[in-house]
Order: structure tokens, then C-alpha cells, then sequence
């Protein structure tokens, strides 16, 4: 479970770097990408609202930063800029929320699988990679809520494969591996191609997002699915050559991810988002990439 980055250039393309976020994977496996972590700058605790350092955890408080998992392949909502440094609209975000307690944040670039676990298992402090909040991986770590976001289509401009995203049967269609668009929605879809004896959807995951807006751009695939602002940032890192197919749908929040064991922690990180919100700065952030639409004003721990 933001706004949008990194963008290759394919076929003559400019095609957006955007790496699966919206998942409800909880897999191991996957390497991270060879690219070194990149940090916030340093900063002094808020003078707005009240010193939160109280409520970090003694690691985060003795290394005084946050080691974050990022899937950094998710423009806009976390990319890379210029190879190396992590950016995006939960990277402006979570940095002013760090900034709240006193600490800059380690961004450690991962496959998106195995941010979770990696939580789990002392790895990173947290992962920040717009995962959705859902029931499953509310079992396995603590999420706070901070961002909307539903799921949206796309194709190339004008349609040309005549796609029908209620009706993809015999399509062919691209999709980030572990996402909640592979897991949940495109079985659905399938089992009804299935009942009503038509062709399967061919679908064609990839482990990056930019790969699966990489392949509709040159043609690959038929469609894509993916979260709503990464779909909307590729159209326009694309300029034009994609369009969007339908309306947003299954809006969901997104949910930082933190160990079970630091609900205290969970709680002050709500803290922190209320007062950016009421200082403007949360809005703020969101515009400058163009998702304001996809703001919260219930923050909370595992809604």
C-alpha cells in the first residue's frame, strides 16, 4: 500500500520507472538491486507538535536513523533518481515524518518481496513500498495507514487491441509480480473467462513495474493493471502513448509496514502524520506529485 520517478527510454518511449507496491505477497526470495541505500538529510526533531524520539525504538534511537525497505521501481511513489538516490512522494513523506522524531531514514533498495520478511526479520527498521493494507499481512507486522489508492488499467493510445478490462479474456495482459492486481484481481477475472468458456487471460507478470509499463509501451502486452498512480505517472511519463481504460476501482489505503513487537512506535508514527497534516505539510507533499486526490485524514494503526 506517494507520486511518481524513474523513467527508461524504450523503442523511442519514455516509459516511467514503477515497481510493484500494492501486494499482498509475503514471500521470500529475490535479490535487491545492486544500488546503494540512500538517506534523508539530516534533521533536528520538529518544533512543530510534540518530540516524538520518546517512542522510538532503542535501535532507531541509538543509530538515531530508520532503515527502510523500499521497492525502488514504483514511480511515483518511490523510484530512483540518477541511479542511486531513492525519491518519490512516500520518500518525501516519510522523511518529514522522521523528522518528527528526531532521525533521518536509510532507503535500502529491495525486491519487493521480501520487505516483509525482511521486517520480520530485523533487516529493516520498516518498509515503506505502498504496500496495501489488508487482513494478511495485518497477521504478520503492524500498518499504519497513510494514503488511498485503488487499482487502474491501461493501454495504448486509442485502444488498438480493443481490450475490455470486465471482458479481458484472451488478452494479453501485464502485471508486477505480488501485487494485489496478480493475487486477487486477475484470478477473478480468469475463473469468469473460465466459466463462461472463453479464452484465459494471458498474463504476464514481471518483477518490476517499469518492465510490465515497458512491455504495453512496446506492444508486448495488450493492457496492464497496476495501482492508480502509478498507472496515471506512466501515462504521463509516456506522453500519451498509453491511456487509461475505465475508472479506478478498490480503492484501498496504503500502510507503513513495522514490526509487530512496536505498536508504541506504530501509534507515535500517527502522531507524526496528524501534525503534518495539520501544518499543511502533508497535503503539501502530495500535490508536488500530483496525488492529492489519494489523501487521508484517518491515519491509524492496522484500520
Amino acid at each position: 500500500m506517494s507520486v511518481l520517478r524513474r523513467a527508461l527510454v524504450l523503442s523511442g518511449v519514455l516509459v516511467l520507472a514503477a515497481a510493484g507496491c500494492g501486494s499482498n505477497s509475503l514471500e521470500n526470495g529475490g535479490s535487491s538491486p545492486s544500488t546503494a541505500p540512500s538517506s534523508a538529510p539530516s534533521s533536528a526533531p520538529s518544533s512543530n507538535g510534540p518530540d516524538l524520539s520518546g517512542s522510538l525504538p532503542p535501535k532507531i534511537k541509538a543509530a538515531k536513523k530508520i532503515v527502510v525497505g523500499v521497492d525502488a521501481t514504483y514511480r511515483p511513489n518511490e523510484f530512483l533518481q540518477g541511479g542511486t538516490t531513492v525519491v518519490g512522494m512516500d520518500v518525501d513523506l516519510f522523511n518529514a515524518v522522521a523528522q518528527k522524531f528526531g532521525v533521518t531514514v536509510e532507503w535500502q533498495p529491495a525486491t519487493f518481496s521480501t520487505i516483509i520478511t525482511g521486517v520480520q526479520g530485523g533487516k529493516y527498521d520498516m518498509g515503506i513500498s505502498s504496500f496495501t493494507v489488508n487482513a494478511e499481512r495485518k497477521k504478520q507486522v503492524n500498518m499504519v495507514s497513510y494514503f488511498s489508492a485503488g487499482t487502474l488499467w491501461a493501454v495504448k493510445k486509442g485502444n488498438p487491441k480493443g481490450v475490455n478490462a470486465d471482458d479481458a479474456c484472451g488478452k494479453t495482459v501485464g502485471v508486477q509480480t505480488g501485487t494485489t492486481q496478480q493475487q486477487d484481481d486477475l484470478p477473478i477475472r480468469q475463473k469468469k473467462c473460465k466459466d463462461a468458456g472463453k479464452p484465459a487471460i494471458n498474463v504476464l507478470p514481471r518483477d518490476k513495474q517499469d518492465q510490465a509499463t515497458a512491455d504495453l509501451a512496446s506492444g508486448k502486452t495488450d493492457a496492464m493493471l497496476a495501482d492508480s498512480p502509478v498507472v496515471l505517472d506512466a501515462i504521463k511519463q509516456t506522453n500519451g502513448q498509453l491511456e487509461q481504460l475505465g475508472q479506478i476501482y478498490d480503492a484501498a489505503p496504503y500502510g507503513y509496514v513495522i514490526p509487530k513487537s512496536e505498536t508504541a512506535f506504530a501509534q507515535a508514527i500517527v502522531q507524526a502524520l496528524q501534525g503534518l497534516n495539520t501544518d499543511g505539510t502533508y497535503k503539501s507533499i502530495l500535490q508536488k506529485w500530483n496525488n492529492d486526490s489519494g489523501a487521508i485524514t484517518d491515519f491509524a494503526v492496522n484500520p
